[in-house]
């Protein structure tokens, strides 16, 4: 049950009856407007803009906002949901709901149980959603967690908002930075059959965690490798270097929860089964008039080294918002990364993917418009490219950062985060700050079990919903506290304003899953979470100087349940939206 939808639908209703009456146009688009819980809840429990965005279209019949306000809010008045509807400022209207309306939303969420704020899959969009692609050279760091656990969790929230999402990785297994993996395993390789290999040099991949894979290309190859030239032996060590890096990441990925549907081969675009995807592609916006030969000026500011004045093959990016055309074509032939990532796309769309969001490192902001452009013009504009950046990680031990590890070279892994605080502390954190601001993740911090720790504040909440069911069913012995029977509790006894601050919060979940999904935020998940949980434990605090507030009293049978549908509820929601995230839902907390 979702009443911020209800209304809207409501208030739709009533606009569509002035327009009937020729005072506003015809079919006005009801995304125009919102719905939404007030700044202030002592102003009510709904607010709506409508006068306001319809201000101008409702000049000619009425002087103002205000006045158009003052006509929805006399509608409004007639219906039985509504206690109190009232202008504010110059045309906002803030709604006071009857008490029975959240008794139903109560009731609705113990009766939809888990599922509670889901969308209707029936209608749900198809998404491929990308993220983690990290280059197959070595483990995974804390920067490349963060976008692990955005994707994840955006993937999930997509999935509960009714959409049908595909959770896909694209392996970078083509270009440079594999053949120096290669280099560095055939050098770990030789480390393994015992000869000293000093300081590992300077371009080479100097992390241990290259060890494991030398030691296997030695067993399976035995010294047939030592001695030859770089061109006998590349693939085989290139191959089972990538195999090996691949197989860490998804451990480590496994360590946070994280399993990918798709697993997509950059190679594969070229020496695949489907032959060359990115000449077809190329093929493909040559056909549409989209690729030409000719030269770019020179960039402004100081010249990149890899920047040619010569005759290119070229995209025509800039008939789709991009600030430049692009080359698609190297000077010695071979094609650019843009060119396979255009092939890249390609597919996803012949996959039948027109929502795609893909999750980057924030290095990669200057990269969004050419795709952005490539996208729209394989698929005539039907497709959408929805990027998402996440800003660097900054990993700190009191106050000092951390930077570096053995296992990682120059870099602390994600695996050591994990082993050291826990994967509930690593999702909930990476969540807890919108994903393209700065991260600093304090690794003594997430492990507190304090207020001050967010992850721990909100699994806590939980607990104490549960320990508070538990007692119940301790005190009232025998008693019928099974979810159906609490949802037919007298909610009406709810009256304090603590109980009914956290019946106006459960009554807002279906709407945040809503606005999350399609912000593609799942952050606010997070915040909404903390608010929920601090609100809880607001009203547990006021129930220790004033007993009769408390949760389970042992002299009103009546109130208890009623008190306890409220419990259950607020466990429901608590759950859900740490299912979300990827993080547990404790019964209890040692």
């Amino acid at each position: 049950m979702n009443i911020f939808a209800d209304f809207h639908s409501r208030i739709g209703a009533i606009v569509e009856t002035i327009a009937g009456d020729g005072r506003l146009p015809a079919r006005i688009d009801p995304a125009r407007f919102t719905v939404e819980p007030p700044r202030d809840s002592a102003h009510g429990d709904l607010a709506t803009n409508v006068a306001m965005v319809l201000a101008k279209d409702a000049k000619a019949h009425f002087s103002s906002p205000r006045q158009l306000a003052t006509e929805i809010c006399f509608a409004l008045a007639s219906d039985p949901d509504v206690d109190q509807a009232e202008v504010a400022g110059p045309g906002f209207i803030n709604i006071r709901l009857v008490p029975a309306m959240f008794e139903r939303i109560l009731r609705a969420a113990i009766e939809a149980g888990a599922d509670y704020g889901r969308g209707d899959a029936a209608r749900g969009v198809k998404v491929n959603v990308e993220y983690v692609s990290a280059n197959p050279t070595g483990p995974m760091h804390v920067g490349h967690g963060r976008g692990a656990v955005f994707g994840d969790a955006l993937a999930n929230l997509l999935a509960f908002a009714g959409n049908d999402v595909t959770r896909e990785y694209y392996i970078n297994d083509a270009g440079a930075q594999v053949d120096v993996l290669a280099r560095s395993a055939h050098l770990r390789y030789r480390e393994a059959l015992g000869e000293k290999i000093g300081e590992i040099p300077e371009g080479l991949y100097p992390g241990d965690y290259l060890k494991p894979a030398g030691e296997a290309l030695a067993r399976e190859f035995g010294p047939s490798l030592v001695g030859k030239p770089e061109s006998q032996w590349l693939a085989d060590a290139r191959a089972r270097a990538i195999t090996a890096m691949m197989a860490m990441i998804r451990e480590d990925l496994a360590a946070l929860n994280i399993v990918h549907q798709v697993f997509f081969s950059e190679r594969s675009l070229t020496t695949g089964e489907n032959g060359d995807m990115v000449a077809a592609a190329i093929a493909d916006l040559q056909a549409r008039g989209l690729i030409y030969e000719g030269r770019l000026p020179p960039p402004k500011g100081q010249l990149p080294d890899d920047w040619e004045d010569r005759k290119q093959t070229l995209f025509r990016s800039t008939q789709f918002g991009d600030d430049v055309d692009r080359p698609l074509k190297k000077s010695d032939g071979t094609y650019t990364y843009f060119a396979s990532d255009i092939a890249y796309h390609k597919s996803k769309i012949d996959r039948g993917f027109l929502s795609m969001i893909d999750v980057w490192g924030a290095d990669h902001g200057g990269y969004v418009k050419r795709m952005s452009a490539a996208v729209k013009a394989l698929s005539d504009g039907k497709a959408s490219l929805d990027v998402r950046l996440c800003q660097l990680v900054k990993l700190v031990r009191e106050g000092v950062e951390v930077k570096m590890s053995k296992r990682g070279g120059t870099f602390v892994t994600l695996r050591e985060v994990v082993d050291e605080v826990g994967v509930d502390a690593v999702r909930f954190m990476m969540l807890f700050r919108k994903n393209d601001a700065t991260l600093e993740f304090d690794l003594a911090r997430v492990i507190e079990q304090s207020k001050d720790n967010p992850v721990f504040y909100v699994q806590y909440a939980h607990a104490r919903c549960k320990s508070v069911l538990r007692q119940a069913a301790a005190t009232f012995k025998g008693a019928d506290l099974s979810a159906s029977a609490l949802a037919g509790a007298d909610l009406g006894l709810l009256v304090d304003p603590g109980e009914r601050d956290l019946i106006r919060l459960i009554a807002q979940y279906p709407r945040q899953i809503e606005a999350a999904a399609q912000a593609r935020e799942p952050h606010r998940m997070a915040f909404y979470l903390h608010d929920v949980a601090s609100a809880l434990h607001s009203h547990w605090n006021r129930g220790k100087d004033s007993p009769q507030l408390r949760f389970v009293n042992e002299e009103s049978g009546d109130l208890s349940r009623a008190r306890l549908a409220l419990v259950l509820s607020l466990t429901l929601v608590l759950a859900s939206g740490l299912s979300i995230l990827g993080v547990q839902a404790p019964d209890e907390m040692r």
